[in-house]
């Protein structure tokens, strides 16, 4: 979003041209997401526990696990919404693979979301199988890799990064 609001006032303003940058983007992309895990971490895990959304242990577990009784989960949310708020602030979005990144974290972290949901509603220390975890990332790559081969063409030059004009055949 800032690289196409602020991006094309470069021509008036020079400051500007700076959003063109990736190294600029990723620095300041990244500090937005930690700031908002830092800033909303402490507000978003008092809410968990006070939905009482935490690790549940068998009672006949080993007692070393005991003390992760109560621990909140779902963390992974705040970790998500930080990365996606992040990426849509100052991404280029009209790069298909940024795109591509964002359905498979957000397809990714619901596998871990639907995991951690069905151990909260079933108050069990298992949620979903390995095996259907699986099952979902291999029907998430294959979907994402489709989509991947009939966007991309293909080139059979090498490219090394750093070396701009060096792209051996």
């Amino acid at each position: 979003m800032f690289y196409h609001l602020f991006y094309p006032l470069h021509t008036n303003i020079s400051f500007f041209n700076i959003f063109k940058y990736i190294t600029f983007r990723t620095i300041y992309g990244s500090l937005t997401a930690f700031l908002i895990c830092i800033l909303l971490g402490p507000i978003f895990i008092r809410k968990l526990k006070q939905l009482q959304i935490g690790q549940y242990v068998r009672e006949e577990g080993p007692k070393s696990h005991f003390d992760k009784a109560g621990t909140p989960t779902m963390g992974g949310v705040m970790i998500l919404f930080s990365i996606v708020v992040s990426t849509l602030l100052w991404a280029d979005l009209t790069n298909f693979y940024i795109l591509i990144m964002l359905v498979i974290t957000v397809s990714y972290g619901g596998i871990g979301f639907i995991d951690d949901y069905l151990m909260q509603v079933k108050k069990q220390s298992k949620g979903l199988t390995a095996t259907r975890k699986f099952i979902y990332q291999i029907v998430i790559a294959f979907v994402v890799g489709y989509m991947v081969y009939q966007h991309t063409t293909f080139s059979i030059h090498l490219t090394i990064p750093f070396f701009r004009d060096l792209s051996p055949d």
